[in-house]
């Protein structure tokens, strides 16, 4: 029997692994859930019979696909007791020039944070049609349901993604820079200035990490948690990473590092996302080959 173990099965699968572990990330938020779903994909792709197979790339995204909604369902249960906001595993990823900007904005932390909105199945169809460009003949087979419902779940997940979605953009180095002066130089007025007046703060602690445990939202409130939060840092060096494609500033703190991202909306920051659990960040710096 010919088996997928062959120089061109495992080419095959080397060939899609990156957009496998795209899908797997997006749908889970998470770099070790995506990892573990696409290696148990390359496994049962393994096993297979190679001349059974007319589509490898539908095969492995069907496969991937049902292995990670299945996955979603104990993280679902996980994230039911989870402290604090949820936010995705930073990720060091970032799509080349020949990728759509479906695939490029569909990997920051804010556009994920509003996928959270949609059911798993909506997730899925979703993903696999608007960002991956699947067929819905794949996607219907990946999610078991008829084209006729699939291509109804990806309006109704188009709608809610539509209204969900902020009119924002990542922050200039200009607006950045600004910030990071007036945050500084200890400035609560100078601070809530650079702030959009519907700002909202989230920070992802977990359960062993001091975080605001709610969204924190409005320039005044801002304002405070951050400069209370640079008096905490003190001497904390900061470093500029690329994280989810877009610029990152990372604390080093003693304690675990703390990667923060940044939006704005009208020269303003509209968005702060703080990562601080320790268990979404033991990897953040590594590349991820994902697109």
């Amino acid at each position: 029997m010919s088996t997928a173990t062959g120089a061109a099965g495992a080419d095959a699968f080397t060939a899609e692994r990156p957009r496998l572990l795209g899908l797997a990330y997006r749908m889970t938020g998470g770099r070790a859930d995506a990892e573990d779903i696409v290696q148990e994909a390359w496994l049962r792709w393994s096993r297979v019979d190679t001349a059974t197979i007319e589509n490898p790339a539908a095969w492995l995204t069907t496969v991937t696909t049902r292995l990670t909604l299945d996955r979603m369902r104990a993280l679902q249960r996980r994230r039911e007791t989870y402290v604090g906001p949820w936010l995705p595993e930073p990720v060091a990823v970032e799509p080349g020039p020949e990728e759509t900007a479906e695939l490029a904005e569909s990997l920051t932390l804010g556009f994920l944070v509003v996928l959270d909105r949609l059911s798993r199945t909506e997730r899925a169809v979703f993903l696999l049609a608007d960002v991956f460009g699947e067929s819905y003949a794949t996607i219907a087979d990946a999610v078991g349901k008829s084209e006729v419902a699939c291509r109804q779940i990806a309006s109704r997940a188009r709608h809610k993604v539509r209204d969900a979605h902020e009119p924002v953009a990542p922050a200039s180095d200009e607006l950045l820079g600004g910030l990071l002066a007036a945050v500084m130089a200890g400035d609560p007025q100078q601070v809530m200035d650079l702030l959009d007046p519907e700002v909202v703060l989230l920070s992802d602690g977990g359960p062993n990490r001091h975080a605001a445990r709610r969204p924190v939202r409005g320039p005044y409130r801002v304002a405070r948690l951050v400069l209370n939060l640079m008096k905490r840092l003190g001497d904390t060096p900061f470093d500029v990473a690329q994280l989810n494609g877009e610029v990152a500033l990372v604390a080093e703190h003693p304690d675990g590092p703390i990667v923060i991202q940044f939006s704005e909306r009208n020269g303003r920051i509209a968005r702060i996302w703080s990562v601080l659990n320790p268990e979404k960040l033991t990897d953040y710096g590594d590349p991820f080959d994902a697109c």
